[in-house]
């Protein structure tokens, strides 16, 4: 049985062909009829999926540790935009506020907050998160509305959610993949005609036929959008994403519905569908845009770095046995390896201009 969305794709595809993945992409997420953001509320334990800020507030507190510690760096100018795209429902920013608040007043005081969000169901939700901060907050409809001036910026499980394109090694190179509707009027991948640049592929022997390779231009254009903010404002962008942090192939696209997967075809609108980060890329396309790179580490290295352990013992002190065992295991989903767990499928990029040294990447240069 197909979806609103799903019959009205398959009537686009009916009239002009079939459509490229970042179309179909696209149209699940931001369709403004039957687009998933459009139309659910997708996180936390009634939606599809949990993030890392819904999981435990430690969370949103070590990202709220490493801005104070990079407008330290930058020599603590006053008037600072802290900026969030895709703030959810602004779990993230409520934490990182209270810690700054905290052990960085003078931010606290001099700051304005910025949420990128187009959707005004999240902005209501966001608006009444972060209600003890109003008249602090302000809203933006795009990246390019940020006023002018210095930005500390967090963008956590955004750049999954941008559309990719798909191309699959055919005899005669990497095709397009396309959606079309089989035999049984489904929706269903099919080969198209545009090719790809083989200057775009990794290095190394073509892999066999069939293989995918993604390719994303438009998360590049937000890396670099996000890069050319930075050299005119100066400031610091913190990227957090699952994905990898070397270029490859292999077919990411994914959907997920109800806290399980789902087939990226099966439910259009219905279910969220993301793929996999190249942070490599990412990291390429902000050194070529003349940002500095501070480095790419996993999250659990970065969150270990900034004393999420620490951190963990004194939210414990004094509670319950039941509590401490509940922030252990937060701890241990945030940072730590293996199934289930978020510490080596989530990568963390940092990007400063001017350059800065910032704690706990390595240096790079």
């Amino acid at each position: 049985m197909s979806t609103a969305l799903g019959n009205k794709i398959k009537t686009l595809i009916r009239t002009s062909g079939p459509i490229s993945v970042t179309d179909f992409f696209a149209l699940c997420l931001a369709d403004p009829e039957h687009g998933y953001y459009k139309t659910r509320e997708p996180f936390g334990i009634a939606g599809d999926f949990i993030t890392a800020p819904e999981i435990s507030q430690l969370f949103g507190e070590m990202i709220g540790v490493f801005m104070v510690h990079a407008w330290q760096s930058h020599g603590e100018p006053d008037g600072t935009h802290l900026a969030e795209i895709g703030p959810g429902r602004g779990t993230m920013m409520a934490d990182m506020l209270r810690v700054i608040s905290r052990i960085a007043p003078k931010l606290y005081q001099s700051c304005t907050v910025h949420l990128v969000e187009t959707s005004d169901r999240l902005r209501a939700v966001q608006n009444e998160t972060l209600i003890e901060h109003q008249g602090k907050v302000r809203w933006h409809g795009s990246f390019g509305e940020l006023p002018p001036g210095f930005t500390l910026l967090a963008a956590n499980e955004l750049f999954d959610a941008i559309p990719i394109r798909q191309f699959v090694k055919t005899p005669t190179g990497f095709r397009e993949r396309m959606i079309g509707l089989d035999a049984d009027d489904n929706l269903a991948f099919k080969i198209g005609i545009a090719t790809l640049d083989p200057a775009l592929l990794p290095e190394g022997g073509l892999p066999a036929d069939g293989t995918v390779f993604e390719f994303a231009p438009a998360r590049q254009a937000v890396m670099q959008a996000i890069c050319e903010r930075l050299h005119l404002f100066g400031g610091t962008a913190l990227i957090i994403d699952y994905g990898h942090m070397t270029t490859g192939y292999g077919d990411t696209l994914q959907a997920v519905r109800n806290h399980e997967y789902d087939g990226p075809l099966d439910n259009p609108g219905l279910a969220d569908l993301t793929s996999h980060v190249d942070f490599a890329h990412l990291a390429r396309t902000a050194v070529a845009a003349g940002a500095h790179l501070n480095g790419c580490m996993f999250q659990g290295d970065f969150l270990a770095g900034l004393g999420i352990e620490t951190r963990a013992t004194a939210l414990g002190r004094d509670k319950t046995d039941h509590t401490r065992r509940a922030i252990k295991t937060a701890v241990e989903r945030l940072a730590g390896a293996g199934e289930g767990r978020m510490g080596e499928l989530f990568k963390v990029l940092a990007v400063s201009s001017p350059s800065v040294r910032l704690e706990p990447f390595r240096v790079t240069d």
